[in-house]
């Protein structure tokens, strides 16, 4: 009899199961449930309490609701029984992180919190924790803390300790009433197991964890805030377990919920970028995965741990045990196509669009691709949402220079999938000159499985060839094959991912070939990205941050005026 395994997939709009035959890595059914409250980054569920700028919450019944739809579903559509399901992973975007109290419950779920902003979840590209991020690291600087080099040189404020110390200054009350602060993907494992266990992933990449090291000091913590110095001990563990280990199994309550059998291994939680890594057969260093969605995120195996300025961290094991594993990536992908359709099309597309029977995103990559490289005159910086890397800097804003009154949205939507490809290339680059190899690129992702102009331009801008994973649920399926080692050998899965790896993971036949003659102009584009980079990135020109600080005011002074 087949056996299987179940990969949940949190992802920043929705979640989605998918059922996985061990052995083969087929994908047996798949099921998504939208989040009920999506992305609040205006209101709060009341209605009435108003966010400010750059937050963006989630809230926690909507991760219960998507294991309480999506795995009965894929269980129906498959036919099968609980009793052949043997593992279940989880993976998330991070970092999303949420205060709970000593009962495991989300502060936003207890009657005293149900409406203060602070006590939800914080979405991994909730901005709003900046001030905190630069204050940490100038005194992370200032000290000569060893823990900075890992993190290219800057901790962003889209991690653990600027989101847990904005609780901390704007709502002491939240703060005070934490018993711990942890991952969304630690929270609903503990929801199946019974057992809150941190994984080494997130602890590694977003909560300055070190295998060797552990956190940084007591003193590092009250230089920042005397209020700080006991942050571990109180507010998190230090007992971190390994990726590819058991979290435990479902307990009788968790499986009634989701209607798996008790006693299912569920694997330690994991992030939803590392997690597709062994899912397209990488186990061995020198190989670049591009996990490609609403954000981008590049992870990478090396032999040693080298220091790379602006990448967003390696972790010893952190995502193929045996090996280092390097993150960097870019905050703005899929995003921004999104924000120039919404905002930006006239409505002759739209209509033009459903008269050929596409979505709007499927004629505007059919006109970009009629257009010759540097046929528009437009280049773009793609920091619609900041930098992640390699500047580390969510203050940062877009930029779209050269657009004329003939400019056409063709040609704008391509120059912004330009951008992200130069955004890619500024990384790669850092990567190789700072001795951490890349002979090979993959991707995986929506974008990667759709969009072949998208994929052609990459492959030019790299001047590499492109593999593409087979999966359409990358992350979900690495999950299902951490669920299947969780369970082990002896019941029918694996003892180790490598194993699983060799089994399970699926590529394309497709393969994506630079065209020398586009790779030529597209170095020279390069070139020019890179200019307005620096320019506008490392100090030259503050405007956008400038730009910012008066739109806040402006705001502020509006806000006085209407109450």
């Amino acid at each position: 009899m087949a056996k299987y395994s179940i990969g949940v997939d949190y992802g920043t709009q929705s979640g989605r199961a998918v059922l996985v035959e061990i052995g083969t890595g087929k994908e047996i059914a798949t099921s998504v449930k939208p989040y009920t409250h999506g992305v609040m980054d205006e209101f709060l569920p009341d209605g009435v309490t108003k966010l400010e700028n750059d937050w963006a919450l989630q809230h926690p019944t909507d991760y219960m609701e998507v294991l309480q739809v999506t795995i009965p579903d894929v269980l129906k559509q498959a036919n099968i029984s609980p009793e052949d399901v043997i593992g279940l992973g989880i993976d998330f975007t991070a970092c999303t992180v949420l205060p709970i109290n000593e009962f495991g419950t989300p502060l936003c779920l207890t009657e005293e919190f149900k409406n203060h902003p602070h006590a939800f979840v914080k979405l991994w590209k909730h901005h709003a924790a900046q001030d905190e991020a630069n204050r940490l690291n100038e005194v992370a600087e200032a000290r000569g803390e060893k823990f900075l080099q890992r993190y290219g040189g800057k901790i962003s404020s889209e991690w653990l300790f600027p989101k847990l110390w904005q609780i901390l200054n704007e709502a002491p009350e939240i703060y005070e009433a934490t018993d711990q602060f942890v991952e969304a993907t630690d929270w609903v494992t503990y929801q199946l197991t019974g057992e809150l266990k941190r994984n080494s992933c997130t602890a590694g990449y977003k909560a300055i964890w070190h295998k060797q090291d552990s956190y940084p000091s007591k003193e590092f913590f009250k230089a920042l805030d005397e209020r700080l110095r006991n942050v571990v001990e109180e507010k998190l563990s230090t007992d971190i377990y390994p990726i590819g280990s058991k979290a435990g199994e479902l307990t009788e309550q968790a499986a009634k919920m989701i209607g798996l059998k008790p006693g299912t291994a569920i694997a330690i939680a994991n992030v939803d970028a590392h997690v597709a890594v062994p899912a397209v057969g990488i186990t061995e260093p020198g190989k670049l995965l591009m996990i490609m969605g609403t954000s981008t995120c590049h992870i990478l195996l090396g032999e040693e741990e080298k220091v790379v300025p602006g990448m967003c961290g390696v972790v010893e094991d952190g995502v193929i045990p045996g090996f280092m594993g390097y993150e960097a990536g870019q905050s703005c992908v899929g995003d921004h196509f999104e924000w120039f359709t919404e905002n930006c099309v006239p409505a002759s597309y739209y209509e033009e669009a459903e008269a050929k029977g596409m979505n709007i995103h499927q004629l505007l990559t059919e006109k970009a691709a009629k257009l010759e490289v540097g046929e528009s005159g437009l280049i773009a910086l793609d920091w619609w949402n900041g930098n992640r890397s390699t500047l580390v800097d969510a203050d940062l804003t877009g930029v779209l220079l050269g657009a004329t009154l003939l400019t056409k949205p063709e040609e704008i939507y391509r120059t912004l999938i330009e951008a992200t490809a130069f955004g890619t290339r500024t990384i790669v680059d850092a990567f190789r000159g700072n001795g951490v190899p890349i002979h090979e690129v993959y991707a995986c992702g929506g974008i990667a499985e759709k969009n072949a102009l998208m994929m052609q331009i990459y492959a030019d801008v790299l001047n590499m060839e492109i593999r593409i994973s087979a999966s359409s649920q990358t992350p979900a399926l690495g999950s299902a094959m951490f669920g299947a080692v969780a369970a082990g050998k002896e019941r029918g899965g694996y003892d180790d991912i490598k194993d699983a790896a060799k089994e399970m993971a699926r590529l394309k036949d497709t393969v994506y070939r630079p065209n020398p003659k586009n790779t030529e102009v597209y170095s020279q584009l390069f070139a020019e990205y890179t200019r307005l980079y620096d320019y506008f990135g490392r100090g030259a020109n503050d405007v956008m941050k400038n730009l910012k600080k008066i739109k806040r005011e402006s705001v502020t002074q509006k806000d006085k005026v209407t109450q």
